[in-house]
């Protein structure tokens, strides 16, 4: 039987990617009605009294995948940005993604790119891991992971920073609850250290296509150091 998966333009990149395409479909049909924490933009239109604009998380792993992109990573690399959170995050009917079927769908290349980013959220018994557990785990996985997978997290982090600094900014307390907003489980401290850590591994990687990706996560962390009293 013909293999219906589709191919990697990765050795000659063209216009389009089917398997980027794919990823792009996969991945917002699994985050479909999933919301990022909060929002620290002005509603761009209006909405009913009763209603308030969330943002989805297709935007943040979008935004993922553009960094991977345009810092000249192949296409299974910006494939698997697309799909970074799909093993690790529940869809809207509280359902998790296996490794194997990603792996059926997009590949294996692909799949092993998003397991390597991916966090192991819950223990044996299927119940949620503590937060700095959870980050611990993922710190030791990624120092031994691919180049492409260390690209994808500091992407992932960047725009993860990107955004707090920019709630911060903008008045929204990311570290306590609100109006349609859940608190990061992580305080300001917490957060420092888990970035920098990525950062560090960042750091011993020889790949020249991470540098800039490198350079604007330090930027980021800085800018957070001054907007929380550091």
């Amino acid at each position: 039987m013909e293999d219906q998966r589709p191919q990697s333009d990765s050795k000659q990149p063209l216009p389009f990617s089917p398997l980027v395409e794919q990823a792009i479909e996969l991945s917002a049909q699994w985050h479909d009605r999933t919301y990022r924490k909060s929002r620290w933009r002005d509603e761009p239109f209006e909405v009913p009294d009763d209603e308030y604009l969330k943002v989805p998380v297709v935007s943040h792993v979008t935004s993922v995948a553009m960094i991977v992109q345009r810092a000249g990573w192949d296409d299974e690399t910006v494939a698997a940005a697309f799909l970074h959170d799909v093993i690790e995050d529940e869809n809207r009917w509280e359902a998790r993604f296996r490794y194997e079927n990603l792996s059926d769908l997009m590949g294996a290349s692909v799949a092993e790119l998003v397991r390597e980013v991916s966090e192991e959220k819950l223990d044996a018994s299927g119940r949620n891991r503590p937060w700095r557990d959870r980050k611990i785990g993922y710190i030791e996985r990624l120092r031994n992971a691919s180049d492409g997978a260390v690209a994808i997290s500091v992407a992932d982090k960047l725009h993860n920073l990107w955004t707090i600094n920019k709630s911060l900014k903008n008045g929204v307390d990311v570290f306590s609850r609100g109006r349609m907003r859940k608190a990061l489980q992580g305080d300001p401290d917490q957060q420092r250290w888990f970035f920098n850590e990525i950062h560090s591994i960042a750091e011993q990687r020889d790949d020249p296509r991470l540098n800039a990706m490198r350079s604007r996560l330090k930027e980021e962390m800085t800018r957070f150091d001054v907007l929380t009293g550091k």
